[in-house]
């Protein structure tokens, strides 16, 4: 292992750089990350119970009473997609991590729910089916890149049938987006590798663009891999303008609807309704 690309991987990227690796389709990683969905210990990678279903009843009061056809991207290990089809609602999930929607298959089978889901990459996909809800919960939207976002809204906007809606949540212009102090730590086996590794923990803040990016070098002694995630924070006008833009006919947008969670405060968190 070269210092050389240690030093050259812990200085900051040009932005939407990519990092060298993929949390959600690594094997171990994923089973790591599965159980800090399921835990009720902590909503670094999934909301708590009571402000899921707090979610989930403020979405169903935006839409029509009748069973809809429901689309939830990232929908992770099913938590939005359970509750949604046992109110009645028929629902297809999508999730890039294999293990999520393993347990989320399981456990429909387990409750009889009648879910469909797509282990998928949402930016691939091209949905035959039409939906009247498209939704994506936990701050995803704000992770995508502005030509990502863009391509998504297109196919948002082609999935939906006629006033149909799309609801999202994003972290607002109000969060603290100014990066964390640099950390490192070490690991006989833990969340990013089974084995013996070193983490180094660096956040970068590109002012120009208000887009924060948190970034983590991972080591072992089969080398470097770089896992980079950015995020964009926006204001009412910033999505308003972004629905105008791709076709949209309205967008209102609502914040502190749930408590506070530990990467943020209550009144950061801005969910936002579009409709087609």
């Amino acid at each position: 292992m070269n210092i050389t690309d240690i030093i050259e991987a812990n200085k900051k990227p040009d932005i939407y750089t990519p990092g060298t690796a993929i949390m959600w389709t690594d094997d171990h990683i994923s089973k790591q990350l599965l159980d800090v969905h399921l835990s009720q210990d902590t909503d670094l990678a999934s909301r708590k119970t009571p402000a899921i279903e707090s979610t989930v009843n403020w979405i169903l009061g935006r839409v029509p009473e009748n069973p809809l056809d429901i689309l939830d991207l990232g929908c992770g290990p099913g938590l939005y997609t359970e509750r949604l089809a046992q109110r009645g609602h028929r629902v297809t999930g999508v999730d890039f991590s294999s293990g999520s929607i393993a347990h989320a298959k399981a456990s429909a089978r387990e409750k009889g729910l009648g879910i469909t889901y797509l282990n998928r990459d949402y930016l691939t996909l091209d949905s035959e089916e039409r939906y009247d809800l498209v939704m994506m919960i936990f701050t995803d939207f704000g992770v995508l890149a502005p030509d990502d976002r863009c391509s998504l809204l297109k196919k948002i906007h082609n999935a939906l049938r006629p006033d149909g809606i799309f609801i999202f949540d994003v972290l607002n212009t109000g969060w603290n987006s100014q990066p964390r102090p640099g950390s490192w730590e070490t690991s006989e086996s833990g969340f990013w590798r089974p084995c013996p590794h070193l983490v180094l923990n660096r956040g970068f803040y590109y002012e120009t663009e208000g887009v924060a990016l948190d970034q983590h070098i991972v080591l072992d002694d089969k080398g470097i891999e770089v896992y980079r995630f950015y995020i964009h924070t926006f204001s009412h006008g910033d999505i308003e303008t972004l629905a105008a833009d791709h076709g949209f006919q309205s967008a209102a947008c609502t914040d502190g609807l749930i408590p506070a969670g530990e990467l943020y405060r209550s009144e950061d968190l801005t969910f936002c309704v579009i409709r087609k």
